[in-house]
């Protein structure tokens, strides 16, 4: 799911063409560094096929409209695997969050490249962060995500608490975009770092609890 995420996003930042090559790269290696990771826990070949659009995404990020299609089609591979392990709706929703945020979050210390790149992006990513997330908490507790049994207490409560601070976060990144000067800008890449963590956190606790931790990282 995160190197779908993170593919996913790169196809609306291509399509946004504020960012050049450089960027494109740095989204694709993340991205495939996550597949590569995945392939550890399970060798689909939706997996192989998803890093096999990255490596020609590479080749053609001085394109824009074939870099957003390559990314599209890796996405669509990565999630694949995901949807494979952990059903589809909750790979969907864990993607959308995942690749929001970090998205969000490599984009922000892009600023420190080019700081005339318009914060409409980074509001942009992280309103899909936010609404991400409340979609893959409401998608877990209906599954029964808040129905643990005793000895879940711990992993229960960590997804409950991470789920609250990640949100917590993901408003204060919005805020923080609204004070001028590259400040602002500088502490919402700072707090969408912080939620990367603290949504990783939740996305893998509250997955465990339905007893399909591994599916974060299959996709």
């Amino acid at each position: 799911m995160w190197a779908a995420g993170i593919a996913g996003g790169a196809v609306v930042i291509a399509i946004w063409r504020i960012v050049g090559r450089g960027f494109h790269l740095l989204v694709a290696g993340s991205s495939a560094l996550m597949g590569i990771g995945a392939l550890a826990f399970d060798r689909q070949p939706s997996t192989f096929a998803g890093l096999a659009f990255l490596t020609l995404a590479v080749s053609l990020a001085k394109r824009p409209k074939w870099t957003a299609a390559t990314f599209g089609a890796a996405t669509a591979c990565f999630l694949m695997s995901a949807a494979s392990s952990g059903g589809v709706l909750l790979a969907i929703s864990g993607t959308v969050t995942l690749g929001a945020v970090t998205d969000e979050m490599l984009l922000g210390h892009w600023y420190l490249v080019d700081p005339r790149l318009p914060r409409w992006a980074l509001k942009s990513l992280d309103a899909v962060a936010g609404a991400g997330l409340m979609a893959d908490a409401t998608l877990l507790i209906f599954n029964g995500g808040l129905t643990w049994e005793a000895d879940a207490l711990v992993v229960g409560w960590a997804f409950v608490a991470l789920g609250l601070m990640s949100l917590l976060l993901i408003v204060a990144v919005w805020f923080a975009l609204k004070e001028p000067g590259y400040n602002g800008v500088m502490a919402a890449t700072g707090l969408s770092y912080l939620a990367v963590l603290t949504v990783i956190g939740s996305t893998i606790s509250g997955r465990s609890l339905l007893g399909d931790g591994s599916s974060l990282l299959s996709g």
